[in-house]
């Protein structure tokens, strides 16, 4: 049987990974027309279909999930070749794949990338934000940012933070006019801005203080998967929110957002960049480690 080709290869990752061909298309530089025949062509090559297509979405079939799962590592020890042969030129190369929160993205982008790319410019770093607590292995990262407490047992974890507190928080405004806020159960004769998680759960607010710990559902006829927006919506006084300070910190310093039932707030040890332990570290991955390392050492 003709094997399929380098480009058809990357085609087909592309797409499985973008769920859309619009999207894989301009990413790979090409028209959606043509990408579309191309992706017709190796299944008539395989003799089997890749894709679910409908006039809305995009899907693996069976074949295809196997096909993109036992790609993904090739594709990966092909990278880890090219950056070993571009590092006999003293000019280290290759992709990291990180995922993450937009929030944890920032701070990446404002801790350490800044020199690592000045120093390190042949390596190339593919940053994906979500909210999706991806299956970085399944899904082909090198490695991914979450709090440290949602980070898989079996993974190398790594320091990104320092400790976050979880925050209610509102503008002066909405305050001013509100009943008073002392104990989380007060919340329940408040409007709140709720929050969907990644699987359509509703998050249900956390506090802590001392030995008494609980959970609650507040109430609120507003409900946003995204904490940006969320702050947004609290700055425009439509309630109360609960976010972690680090996404919350200029507004708070700016006075739109203040601060309430502190002495209730929840403690994370912090975001973390994690990675399989099992799994060859490339040189471009031991660098950005080092990195992050010295990042955080710089820090006051």
């Amino acid at each position: 049987m003709k094997r399929p080709s380098w480009n058809e290869t990357v085609m087909f990752i592309t797409v499985a990974e973008q769920a859309n061909f619009r999207r894989a298309a301009e990413l790979l530089g090409m028209k959606p027309s043509t990408l579309s025949h191309a992706i017709k062509g190796l299944e008539a090559l395989l003799q089997v279909r890749l894709f679910h297509r409908t006039t809305r979405s995009v899907s693996l079939t069976e074949a295809g999930q196997h096909l993109y799962q036992r790609l993904v590592p090739l594709l990966r020890d092909m990278d880890d070749t090219l950056s070993s042969v571009t590092s006999m030129g003293n000019r280290p190369g290759g992709t990291l794949r990180i995922n993450g929160s937009e929030a944890a993205l920032r701070l990446l982008l404002a801790d350490v990338v800044p020199e690592f790319s000045q120093r390190y410019p042949g390596i190339e770093l593919d940053l994906v934000a979500d909210n999706q607590l991806s299956d970085v292995i399944k899904e082909g990262f090198d490695a991914g940012i979450r709090l440290y407490e949602d980070i898989p047992q079996d993974m190398v974890a790594v320091r990104l933070s320092d400790s976050i507190r979880f925050l209610a928080l509102a503008s002066p405004g909405y305050l001013r006019q509100a009943p008073p806020l002392t104990v989380p159960q007060d919340l329940l004769h408040h409007v709140c801005i709720r929050q969907r998680l990644p699987g359509g759960r509703r998050y249900a607010w956390e506090f802590i203080n001392g030995d008494a710990a609980f959970s609650l559902d507040v109430p609120g006829s507003i409900t946003l998967n995204n904490s940006q927006l969320m702050i947004e919506a609290a700055c425009a006084g439509l309630g109360v929110i609960y976010v972690p300070d680090l996404s919350a910190g200029p507004w708070l310093t700016e006075g739109r957002l203040v601060s309430v039932l502190d002495d209730w707030s929840l403690t994370s040890r912090g975001l973390y960049l994690y990675f399989p332990h099992n799994r060859h570290q490339t040189q471009s991955m031991t660098l950005f480690l080092d990195a992050l390392r010295a990042g955080l050492a710089h820090k006051p």
